[in-house]
């Protein structure tokens, strides 16, 4: 298997920045030490600039490739939490939240031991039974990591932690 390459973990960190032809300051293109396909060091660039040397927000969003919206959001971003504001994060819920102990325990009683998961369903039970509705494919993977003995929280989670830390 070929070593993994920095384009690939920007990739499965969330990172990469899909738009790097799109970064116009001259530094990027000048020095190795600035990588126009990091888009945490595109951001922080881009806030350093307008903070730093007085630029423009809107001019400084264009030379990096990013909208002002993009600006608005990284600057709040960086001013809550640094850094680290600037690192992607997952959207959605982080958990299968609605799969608690008590809707796991009806699946569990109506799953049949032995015969095939029926997700779809254990689904249309769930919204007759509870009024909650979870997708078939929820059900499946909480079924698969109670199997595996994981906890409900997503299973790259903490992978993905590893990356940053």
């Amino acid at each position: 298997m070929p070593s993994e390459t920095k384009r690939d973990r920007l990739r499965q960190l969330g990172a990469l920045n899909t738009r790097p032809e799109a970064v116009r300051a001259p530094w990027f293109r000048e020095s190795s030490f600035f990588d126009p396909l990091d888009l945490v060091q595109v951001k922080y660039e881009m806030l350093r600039h307008v903070q730093e040397d007085g630029v423009n927000k809107a001019d400084a969003a264009a030379l990096f490739g990013l909208s002002r919206p993009t600006y608005y959001q990284a600057e709040a971003a960086f001013e809550r939490e640094g850094i680290a504001g600037l690192l992607p994060r997952t959207r959605g819920p982080k958990s299968a939240h609605k799969l608690t102990e008590e809707v796991m325990q009806l699946i569990e009683q109506n799953q049949h031991a032995g015969a095939p998961l029926q997700a779809r369903s254990l689904a249309q039970l769930l919204h007759a039974t509870l009024g909650i509705s979870v997708h078939p494919r929820s059900i499946e993977r909480a079924i698969a990591r109670k199997k595996n003995g994981e906890p409900h929280a997503h299973p790259d989670a903490a992978a993905r932690l590893q990356g940053f830390l």
